[in-house]
C-alpha cells in the first residue's frame, strides 16, 4: 500500500465500486409496512376505545365479527413484521462479531414469528370458539 493510499477518505476508497446491491428490498418492507400500519393503527385505537366501555362478553362479540378478526389479525402479523425489520437494523449497527449478529437476527426472527403466530391464534380461538 503506498503512503499516498493510507490518507484517502473512506468516501473515496468507496467510490467507483458500485452498488452493494442489498438494503433495497429491506428498505421497501419497512415502509410498506409502516404505511399499512397507518390505517390498520387507527382502526384498532377505534376498536379499543369501543371495547374500553364493556366487558369480556363485548369483546368476544365484537370479535366474533370476521372483519374484525381478520383486521385484527393483520395488524398483529404487519406489526410483528414491522418490529422485526426495525430491530434487526438495530442489530446489524450494534452488534459486533458474526456468531453473535447472526444468534441475535435468528432470535428476533423466532420471536417476532412466535408471538405472531400465538397472536393470531388467540384470536381466531376467541373468535371461532366464542367465549369458551
Amino acid at each position: 500500500m503506498s503512503a499516498k493510499a493510507g490518507f484517502r477518505t473512506p468516501l473515496s476508497r468507496a467510490r467507483g465500486l458500485g452498488s452493494a446491491k442489498h438494503g433495497v428490498g429491506h428498505f421497501i418492507a419497512d415502509r410498506v409496512s409502516g404505511l399499512a400500519l397507518i390505517p390498520l393503527s387507527i382502526w384498532a385505537a377505534y376498536g379499543g376505545l369501543k371495547l374500553a366501555a364493556g366487558g369480556y362478553l363485548m369483546a368476544v362479540e365484537w370479535l366474533a365479527h370476521p372483519v374484525n378478526a381478520v383486521l385484527l389479525s393483520l395488524f398483529i402479523a404487519v406489526g410483528f413484521v414491522h418490529l422485526r425489520l426495525a430491530i434487526q437494523v438495530v442489530i446489524e449497527d450494534y452488534i459486533e462479531g458474526f456468531v453473535a449478529r447472526s444468534a441475535a437476527l435468528i432470535a428476533n426472527y423466532l420471536v417476532c414469528v412466535l408471538g405472531a403466530a400465538l397472536g393470531v391464534f388467540a384470536i381466531l380461538k376467541v373468535a371461532l370458539l366464542g367465549a369458551f
